[in-house]
């Protein structure tokens, strides 16, 4: 793993995370994207050298609307960039690593992405981004 990609925060309106947001970090969104298969809109926001996803349900099924019904909103995940996705499942999975889905997909920002279940990362959703070229 490189570095963290960015870190994921699950917002109840999307309207209203990007005003409070943009306030503080002195920043403006890049970059607003639906991504339809998770069931979710999300904004992106640099900080530096560091981005933020905020990301709302846009379903109200989609992980996201579930993981704020049960915790509310917050922290999400954690991503973290990589070179070669299909390596790194690998070599999570030899290390016992439970993985989310078994075949990276297409993720918001130009990203494959793959998770990794929070029950093998002490509670943490950590998200595998590689950039597509």
């Amino acid at each position: 793993m490189n570095k963290i990609e960015h870190v994921g925060i699950a917002v109840n309106n999307l309207k209203i995370a990007v005003f409070t947001y943009e306030k503080l970090l002195n920043s403006a969104v890049y970059k607003t994207e639906e991504v339809v298969s998770e069931g979710v809109i999300t904004a992106f926001l640099q900080c530096g050298p560091n981005k933020i996803e905020l990301l709302e349900a846009s379903t109200t099924d989609s992980p996201i609307a579930k993981f704020i019904a049960k915790k509310g909103e917050g922290i999400h995940h954690i991503a973290f960039e990589v070179d070669d996705i299909i390596t790194e499942m690998e070599r999570l999975k030899k290390e016992g690593f439970v993985l989310l889905n078994e075949t990276p997909k297409q993720g918001a920002d130009n990203k494959l992405v793959c998770f990794v279940h929070p029950k093998s990362a002490n509670g943490v959703l950590i998200e595998l981004c590689q950039e597509i070229k």
